[in-house]
């Protein structure tokens, strides 16, 4: 409908056309910034993985890539030989039932351990163990670094190595480091080095 030469813009247009997709594409351009390409190239190589709906996202081309990022566990002289047993474990998963009902990673490497196939493709397996480790190691390697933020701070922003890692131990590992005797520590710095009191 046209109201003049304007054509009639309604409540349900306005909504979707000038809110909702606006905030989609600021929330778009938010994931683009905040996640570099390396990071978006690894959760889409990791997606070729997925074992719902029979392997339908299995990717093999994605998979060789996504072993290609580690380079001390799958060496490059190696690739042939992954990509072959790449496409072994898919035809010989998609045709055995126990791992029809498979709906996630974990279930997948759960399975594959039931029935020795673990044993059999090995190196898939490693790549899927690497694919289940890969979150738990981003998330520390992050909080090592928002931790150090704290314990390198301007007034001590010009501490060694050493000391830096054995407060970033104290600091990350504080839960643990309650547990500990202050006798304990005392009896531990005493024996250290001779001392002409004790402390």
């Amino acid at each position: 409908m046209y109201r003049g030469n304007k054509p009639l813009v309604t409540n349900f247009h306005h909504f979707r056309v000038e809110v909702f997709l606006s905030v989609i594409d600021i929330q778009l351009q938010e994931i683009e910034n905040r996640f570099p390409e390396i990071s978006k190239e690894l959760l889409v190589c990791m997606s070729s993985f997925n074992p719902a709906n029979m392997f339908a996202s299995f990717d093999k081309g994605k998979l060789i890539q996504l072993a290609k990022f580690f380079p001390n566990e799958f060496p490059s002289s190696e690739m042939i030989m992954f990509d072959h047993s790449l496409e072994n474990f898919i035809t010989d998963i998609r045709s055995n039932e126990r791992f029809w009902n498979v709906k996630n990673l974990s279930e997948l490497s759960i399975k594959l351990v039931e029935t020795e196939k673990n044993v059999t493709y090995d190196r898939v397996y490693l790549l899927l163990k690497l694919i289940l480790i890969l979150p738990v190691a981003t998330a520390s390697v992050e909080r090592v670094f928002s931790g150090m933020n704290h314990v390198k701070d301007k007034l001590r922003n010009s501490m060694g190595d050493q000391l830096l890692n054995d407060c970033l131990v104290t600091y990350l590992e504080k839960d643990l480091f309650l547990n500990v005797s202050m006798d304990d520590i005392v009896e531990r710095y005493q024996n250290m080095k001779t001392r002409r009191e004790q402390l």
